[in-house]
């Protein structure tokens, strides 16, 4: 049995017999043998593994990359709600990864009363019931609608801007949270609610499957998701059509949006959102432990989406 020296350096392994040769190396002879083919094969070896751990890295950074609070000058959405809370203008710019610009609704939709939701919002509220997590609150308008002395509305944003509006606006229980910061330290839920498309909050197709799991062990037995989401295919936009394209092209899925939010001098980080047709919605959903319970349609292309628990 050939017992072979192996000591760790900066930049690698190296042998007995590598010193040596180095040692040769000056002399301007060189004579491959057996050892170095082993130490080349360990060195490859280190290498994958190495690698296999990045990667793996990457992918949690990836997937807890939403985490990360957002500062004054990246919280365009909270500067937004501040804005119109105190009366000054407002308006929200899209911007997509494929140098699209849009201009949406603006604030107005954050603060609208329960009377002027859309009307697929207002009878999804029939399905809201128990200890609510209100994902994505923006200004707190659901939870200004359900708090009552006896109901229990724990309202979560990744915007500490935004949640200040809320608390200013009377909100009980508003918190800096990302979704992905959701433990069991909030404690349990019956309903996890996630209006004004924010569905698209999970991402992409893979971290909402991860996302949905998590959510599952978080819940209540009999607990549901209210979810709003947009058909993506449903628009007789050239630009969006086309980005479709290029979103198959990147092997993604039509409606997986890479985007961020301006206004004024402040902008967010670039981020994945997911708009999704209610087939692709079930694709998603299965193997999470939850199944599309009801669906909820308008005549144009946003919808609800009641999940709720499989049986084991």
């Amino acid at each position: 049995m050939l017992w072979i020296q192996v000591r760790r350096i900066r930049g690698g392994f190296r042998t007995s017999s590598e010193r040596s040769l180095h040692t040769n190396r000056r002399t301007g002879f060189h004579r491959p043998s057996r050892l170095d083919a082993w130490c080349d094969c360990l060195r490859a070896t280190m290498r994958r593994r190495s690698q296999g751990a990045s990667s793996a890295h990457r992918q949690l950074k990836r997937l807890s990359s939403s985490n990360r609070m957002l500062s004054p000058r990246s919280d365009a959405i909270g500067q937004l709600i501040l804005a119109h809370y105190k009366g000054l203008p407002s308006v929200e710019i899209i911007e997509r990864d494929d140098g699209w610009f849009g201009v949406s609704t603006g604030a107005t939709a954050y603060f609208a009363p329960f009377e002027q939701w859309p009307s697929v919002e207002r009878r999804a509220m029939r399905w809201v019931r128990g200890r609510v997590l209100d994902v994505g609150c923006g200004a707190g308008r659901v939870a200004l609608h359900l708090q009552a002395p006896d109901s229990k509305v724990v309202s979560i944003d990744i915007s500490p801007v935004a949640i200040k509006t809320c608390r200013l606006r009377g909100v009980r229980d508003a918190r800096v949270c990302s979704i992905t910061s959701v433990s069991a330290r909030l404690g349990e839920f019956d309903t996890v609610l996630m209006f004004g498309n924010n569905f698209g909050l999970f991402g992409n197709p893979r971290r909402a499957r991860w996302l949905l799991r998590r959510l599952h062990g978080l819940t209540s037995p009999t607990a549901r998701i209210v979810a709003e989401s947009r058909d993506p295919y449903r628009t007789t936009s050239v630009e969006h059509r086309r980005y479709h394209q290029l979103n198959r092209r990147r092997g993604k899925l039509p409606g997986q949006l890479r985007i961020r939010v301006r206004f004024g001098h402040a902008r967010t980080p670039w981020f994945e959102y997911l708009i999704v047709s209610p087939r692709e919605m079930r694709n998603i959903v299965a193997g999470t432990g939850w199944q599309v319970a009801r669906l909820i349609r308008t005549t144009g292309a946003d919808y609800v989406v009641v999940l709720e628990k499989t049986a084991a």
